[in-house]
C-alpha cells in the first residue's frame, strides 16, 4: 500500500469536503438528511510493535450511520478505514519498515450531546507489513487483524467536524507472536448528515 496515494485519497476528500456547497437551513431541527455518511482524514502516529519509536502516516475514512427503525439502533453505523503508516523510523527500527490496513466494522456514535460524539468501533482489516530482518528470506508479510478502537468527534461549523481516534490492533501468528500497533489519528471530516438532530 502505498504511502503517496493514502495521501492522494486523503487530498481529494478534503477538496471535495471544501468545495461542498452549505445551503441554508431551509427545513426544521427534527428533520434528518437522507445521506447518513460522513468521510475524513488525518494524520497517525502509532507504535508500530517493532522495535522501539513512533511512525507517522495517514488514515482515512468513510462512515455510515443507521437512520431508520427503533430509535435505540440509531447510534450504530458501519466504517470502512485505510491506513498507511510509514514515516520517521527510529535507528532500530528496519529502513523500510511500513504497516498499512484496509478494512471495515462496526461502530457505536453516542449522539446525547449537541457538538460532541463520543464513539466505538471494532474493524476486521487486511493489513501488511514490510520490514528487513537479519538473515529472514521475506521482508513482507500480510494478516487479517482485528481493531478496536475509540474516540470523539467535535463539530466545528455545520457540517464539519474534528476527530481524534485511538486503536488497538491485533495480528495474529506474526513472527510467532501477536503483534499489537497502536496508535492515535487526529482529522477532520465532513458530515452529510448535518442538522443538529445527529
Amino acid at each position: 500500500m502505498c504511502l503517496k496515494s493514502v495521501y492522494t485519497l486523503i487530498l481529494a476528500m478534503l477538496l471535495l469536503v471544501a468545495t461542498h456547497p452549505s445551503p441554508a437551513q431551509t427545513v426544521p431541527d427534527g428533520h434528518q438528511d437522507d445521506i447518513p455518511f460522513a468521510i475524513g482524514g488525518g494524520l497517525s502516529a502509532f507504535n508500530p510493535d517493532f522495535g522501539n519509536g513512533i511512525l507517522l502516516g495517514g488514515t482515512a475514512w468513510i462512515d455510515w450511520s443507521n437512520t431508520h427503525g427503533p430509535w435505540y439502533l440509531h447510534g450504530f453505523g458501519v466504517e470502512a478505514e485505510v491506513a498507511d503508516i510509514a514515516i520517521g523510523h527510529s535507528s532500530n527500527q528496519p529502513s523500510n519498515l511500513r504497516e498499512g490496513s484496509l478494512g471495515a466494522g462496526v461502530t457505536y456514535t453516542w449522539r446525547h450531546f449537541h457538538d460532541y460524539h463520543p464513539y466505538a468501533k471494532f474493524l476486521r482489516s487486511y493489513s501488511s507489513i514490510d520490514f528487513h530482518i537479519p538473515n529472514v528470506s521475506y521482508d513482507h508479510d500480510t494478516r487479517t487483524a482485528n481493531i478496536a478502537g475509540a474516540g470523539i468527534e467535535y463539530r466545528v461549523t455545520r457540517g464539519y467536524w474534528v476527530r481524534a481516534d485511538y486503536e488497538y490492533q491485533w495480528w495474529p501468528h506474526l513472527f510467532d507472536r501477536t503483534f499489537t500497533p497502536e496508535g492515535l489519528t487526529v482529522g477532520v471530516m465532513y458530515n452529510f448528515r448535518h442538522r443538529h438532530t445527529q
